[in-house]
């Protein structure tokens, strides 16, 4: 009888060593790598609405552009009001600019931080008028800049960060190679160039077809991956069912050698 409860105790002793088979622990996933490093938040997307909207819509545009001018203040707003505040779009705003000015307007409003980068545009867009055609449009920008809750010397300083500049351009250039924007606004709607700015009933028109699709599409998506989590989970750890069968098996044929003896 020793001998059985020894060879029981040996057997547990296995199975607890045995990672522990449940869903999202360390044992059925691959460790993560380590986080990064956190990245300077002026040299990012800039981004309004919800990370799983079904419709992206990245704009490349340049800040002396009176065309841009014109999209942030007439279809924007309605955008944002119908379909980024509501989670059916998500807007990312990329630098294209297309002279020293509007980069140099650039600058200023990364500059200002993602928290109120929109506002800046909003402002740079709605006042284009008056500092990209003032006397002194660097000093307008820095006016911009200081009622804005930057002080001169942050504005200055901006204007010579290179890191800000270099963002600014590879953005433009990458703009250019990987879709072909040589003009602004240029929109770019679920990885989709648009020959122009619609108005706002064809605009509408399309961003509700994409976002029907797009949510019919996430649904699917995700019964697929709770379905095939299951049996994902159940392939990974098939390793360890095989251990414990095995263990189970011996210790199981030992018992019954010694019970036949006894």
């Amino acid at each position: 009888m020793k001998y059985i409860q020894r060879i029981f105790g040996a057997m547990l002793f296995a199975m607890a060593s045995l990672p522990v088979l449940q869903p999202g622990s360390a044992a059925a996933q691959t460790a993560a790598p380590a986080a990064n490093s956190a990245a300077d938040p002026r040299l990012q997307d800039m981004v309004l609405g919800k990370p799983d909207a079904p419709v992206t819509i990245i704009e490349y545009a340049s800040l002396t552009c009176p065309h841009c001018a014109n999209f942030h203040a007439t279809i924007l707003p309605t955008l944002k009001t119908d379909y980024i505040d509501t989670g059916k779009v998500r807007l990312i705003f990329r630098d294209f600019p297309l002279d020293q000015l509007a980069f140099a307007g650039a600058a200023l409003a990364r500059c200002s931080g993602p928290e109120r980068y929109f506002s800046f545009l909003e402002v740079l867009f709605a006042q284009q008028r008056q500092w990209a055609t003032a006397p002194d449009p660097r000093a307008a920008l820095v006016q911009i800049g200081r009622l804005g809750g930057m002080s001169a010397e942050q504005v200055e300083a901006c204007f010579a960060d290179q890191a800000v500049g270099d963002y600014i351009l590879n953005a433009r250039l990458e703009g250019n190679q990987k879709f072909n924007v040589s003009s602004t606004p240029t929109l770019i709607v679920n990885d989709k160039v648009l020959p122009g700015v619609p108005a706002m009933e064809e605009f509408r028109q399309l961003l509700d077809s994409l976002s029907k699709s797009g949510a019919a599409s996430s649904s699917s998506s995700a019964a697929s991956a709770a379905a095939g989590s299951g049996s994902s989970f159940f392939a990974g750890n098939m390793k360890t069912y095989i251990t414990i069968a095995v263990v189970v098996l011996i210790v199981g044929g030992i018992v019954f050698f010694l019970l036949r003896k006894r």
